[in-house]
């Protein structure tokens, strides 16, 4: 595996990993974030040239995510009967923790190589009170690079007094090789016969809708553009998918999505043991960022964000995203990148 460490601006750092696939990883220490992911030499991801430019357009894209994703109402939960105001951000709502978060800071970060794989583990230490959340939280983020073109990101946290926990990488895949064509011709594959619906605002409301005759119905493999052109009223809320889905099974052992490029000659298999994944289709309206010398926005990326689905610190059917205290929690998601010449 080889390594190699870069300037990227600003005091940040761009530590790059190959293998002997020709695979690509490049992450930073200013967000944990994935930069860019290298494939038949092509380009597989959004991401910027400079720390500048994530500076000045979006901290979101590709970075690590928390304390949580998504949206909590009205910025409140509880815990052990006791209720915390956190910041407002989206409107009324919480949006991924509050900004600045995650994915605005700087990482201590350590370079890991083997002979199997490589990885960067970063560290960061959020205070008690960011925001309104309780506990002093510690946060290790691990990107991975193996021999066999796999992806891993493994994310641990321990807090000193019960917190909410539930991180995710924002990553947006394009896999045509150019990011500046939309992903309509895209196929997925989701392991999901159910999804979140939404409201207006963005928050989710607490079912689980079968998608079963519906456009979020990818149990089969289909071109995304069906989905798009389905006009139907979830969709019209956002413009595309903004949407929590729930896997069937949980567990890494099972492939959960899996996303074709147009020509089928790359495709992305996700695995990992969060039981959800918002995937969100870069509904930007009009606007967009001009990335790697190309217009980017609107339907032209689309993410895999495995959590637990936005809500869960309302709706316990959601699953449980309280971190007690001294007691550590870790998860793994893992992206295999499979090609052919």
């Amino acid at each position: 595996m080889q390594i190699k460490e870069t300037d990227f601006g600003q005091d940040y750092h761009l530590i790059t990993i190959e293998n002997k696939n020709g695979v690509e990883l490049s992450v930073s220490d200013l967000g944990a974030r994935i930069v860019s992911l290298k494939a038949l030499n092509r380009e597989l991801v959004w991401g910027f040239d400079s720390a500048q430019e994530y500076l000045d357009n979006d901290l979101t894209i590709g970075a690590t995510i928390g304390r949580t994703a998504g949206r909590i109402a009205n910025g409140r939960f509880n815990i052990a009967e006791k209720t915390y105001q956190v910041s407002q951000n989206s409107g009324p709502h919480n949006l991924h923790g509050g900004m600045p978060g995650f994915e605005s800071a700087k990482w201590e970060y350590t370079v890991l190589n083997g002979e199997n794989e490589a990885s960067v583990l970063f560290r960061l230490t959020s205070p008690d009170g960011t925001h309104g959340f309780p506990g002093n939280l510690e946060v290790e983020v691990r990107h991975t690079l193996t021999r066999d073109n796999l992806w891993r990101v493994t994310t641990r946290g321990v807090t000193d007094e019960a917190t909410l926990f539930n991180p995710t990488n924002h990553v947006y895949f394009n896999l045509s090789g150019d990011l500046s064509e939309t992903i309509d011709q895209h196929s997925l594959y989701l392991n999901s016969n159910s999804f979140a619906p939404i409201i207006n605002s963005g928050i989710t409301d607490g079912t689980k809708a079968d998608v079963r005759g519906t456009p979020f119905d990818f149990q089969q493999e289909k071109k995304i553009i069906d989905f798009f052109n389905s006009r139907q009223p979830q969709s019209e809320i956002v413009d595309g998918i903004d949407h929590p889905f729930f896997f069937k099974q949980t567990g890494l052992r099972f492939m959960q999505a899996k996303l074709t490029s147009p020509d089928e000659k790359l495709a992305i298999e996700l695995f990992t043991d969060r039981p959800t994944v918002v995937l969100f289709s870069g509904n930007f309206g009009k606007d967009y960022y001009l990335m790697r010398g190309k217009k980017v926005g609107r339907h032209q990326g689309l993410t895999f964000e495995t959590q637990f689905a936005p809500g869960a610190e309302r709706f316990s059917s959601f699953g449980n995203i309280v971190l007690p205290p001294d007691f550590p929690k870790e998860t793994i998601t893992e992206y295999k990148i499979n090609f052919k010449e």
